[in-house]
């Protein structure tokens, strides 16, 4: 078994080797620092088993210190240590949710005592997450084969997420077991949406969203979590983060949670699941068909990359327009920090208006970034680094400070998305011809040769509210972690793109994502 690792903090560390060399003598290796700022370097490079951090440093206190240790470490046992039993620091570090604290002088035998504790338990609380696991795993497969309805599958997809980030945090011995059980699930999944999904976009009205049957969609989701605020008279900022999935806000909604009571719900992604056609029918109410025969100038062909988004601030205010919404808005697109530091600058402007539309890209220049880089691909090298990088992100960006300052203002917010992402690791060979298209989730074009079994292939793209720029033009979808090869140089293209992030496709990842309903505190 490997040591555990301590980190030690103290501005008078050499006073502190007798204890330092009693803990080797135990088994233990500590590191150690001498001031705050060294020791947020080390936590950012590195995970202790146990931190021992001293209250009063010069500089950077033992606070300020801890504050910044949780931010990209939540999860670290710190142990505080003091000269006093200073009630006013006392209540701050425990607020901060320390382990346990000292008071100086400590002696050997105290932080051992210390350290068994908080080893025994985190060893107890890891061993009691594996059997509930254990035991939630069979229950889970049965609740997969169970599922009949959107809402079964929305239940399944919450656990199934949970127990991901949930082992990931204690460890877990056996990924390839939860791992294996969402694979599962996603075949499970693509069939109940290959059999379903026409009647989905098919509906009347008052079905949408119903819960009986067919889920909110993305040209659903202004009507349902959007228009209701607006309607009370309440200033909203709509926070879109493109290419957002639930096992990302996971992990960053304890961030939230400080400013905002958060009611977290789960929307289906149209087809494909790609901004031009997911993120301009969300802003739009209309399905991508609908946009290209009553907004032509609006809808641009898959050929155009750099004019694809180019319209939405115009389909929002044709949408308000539409519904007979008369609310003053604006709209924002941030894809750099200092766009967005300008904008949170901006705030006393924004308040002038209804309702804010702000569209983060980070998380999607993050995936498609990965796929070029090596040295991205190694930080992101699966979905727990991938989700350890979307916080580490959204803990230094500029939509922290932005959120906390609709929450002092006393506004409400929506955090969403247009569409997940999924991991892809088998390449499935298609043909097509020059004005096919390039994603590699999905597919549209006039000549397409596939397997039919396995994809969802669409041969009327208008009785599934896709536009036809053909009249011989079909749309196939890559099904779980499929995506779509051509046949030369395929095992080239197969290895480069394989275990990278993709979107266009069904699967959960994908199309399940998350709309959060903030409230201020």
């Amino acid at each position: 078994m490997d040591k555990a690792q301590f980190l030690w903090v103290d501005d008078e560390i050499d006073l502190l080797k007798p204890h330092i060399l009693f803990l080797e003598e135990k088994g233990y290796a500590t590191e150690c620092a001498t001031n705050g700022y060294d020791a947020i370097k080390k936590c950012n490079s590195k995970t202790y088993d146990i931190i021992f951090l001293d209250e009063h440093m010069p500089g950077l206190t033992g606070l300020d210190t801890l504050t910044e240790i949780k931010e990209s470490s939540p999860n670290v046992p710190v142990v505080m240590i003091t000269k006093s039993e200073d009630e006013g620091i006392m209540d701050k570090a425990i607020g901060k949710k320390i382990a346990d604290y000292l008071i100086k002088p400590v002696n050997p035998t105290q932080v051992l005592t210390t350290i068994k504790k908080i080893l025994e338990k985190k060893k107890l609380v890891s061993e009691t997450v594996s059997e509930t696991y254990r035991k939630e795993y069979n229950i889970l497969n049965e609740a997969i084969r169970s599922c009949m309805t959107c809402n079964d599958w929305i239940d399944v997809y919450r656990r199934l997420v949970f127990w991901e980030v949930e082992l990931d945090r204690y460890d877990y011995p056996v990924k390839e077991l939860p791992e294996m059980q969402k694979a599962d699930a996603n075949i499970s999944f693509a069939k109940f949406v290959r059999e379903n999904y026409k009647s989905w976009i098919n509906r009347e009205s008052g079905d949408k969203g119903n819960i009986s049957g067919s889920p909110v969609v993305s040209s659903d989701l202004f009507e349902n979590h959007v228009f209701p605020f607006l309607d009370k008279g309440d200033k909203l900022f709509f926070i879109l983060i493109d290419n957002f999935r639930l096992d990302q806000w996971e992990v960053i909604k304890d961030i939230v949670n400080d400013s905002f009571e958060c009611e977290e719900n789960i929307y289906f992604s149209i087809l494909p699941t790609a901004t031009p056609y997911a993120r301009n029918s969300i802003f739009s109410g209309l399905l991508p068909s609908q946009i290209s025969e009553m907004y032509p100038d609006f809808w641009v062909e898959e050929s155009d990359d750099e004019r694809k988004n180019k319209f939405e601030a115009q389909l929002i205010g044709s949408h308000l327009q539409r519904v007979g919404r008369t609310k003053a808005f604006s709209y924002h697109k941030v894809s750099t920090n200092r766009e967005g530091n300008k904008l949170s600058d901006r705030f006393k402007e924004l308040e002038n208006y209804d309702l804010n539309v702000i569209v983060y890209n980070f998380i999607d220049l993050l995936s498609h970034a990965r796929t070029e880089s090596n040295m991205l691909k190694e930080l992101a090298a699966d979905e727990s680094s991938y989700r350890s990088l979307t916080r580490s992100w959204f803990l230094h960006s500029p939509l922290v400070t932005l959120l906390k300052k609709v929450a002092a203002a006393g506004f409400k917010a929506v955090i969403t998305t247009d569409h997940g992402s999924i991991r892809v690791k088998n390449g499935l060979k298609v043909i097509g011809d020059r004005e096919t298209n390039t994603n590699l989730r999905y597919k549209l074009g006039k000549n397409l040769a596939y397997d039919p079994k396995r994809v969802f292939d669409i041969i009327h793209p208008g009785n599934y509210g896709l536009p036809e720029p053909n009249i011989s033009t079909r749309y196939i979808f890559a099904l779980n972690r499929d995506f779509f090869v051509y046949p030369n140089n395929y095992n080239q293209i197969e290895t480069h793109f394989e275990n990278t992030f993709q979107h266009g496709g069904i699967s959960m990842e994908e199309m399940m994502i998350p709309v959060i309903l903030l409230k201020p505190k």
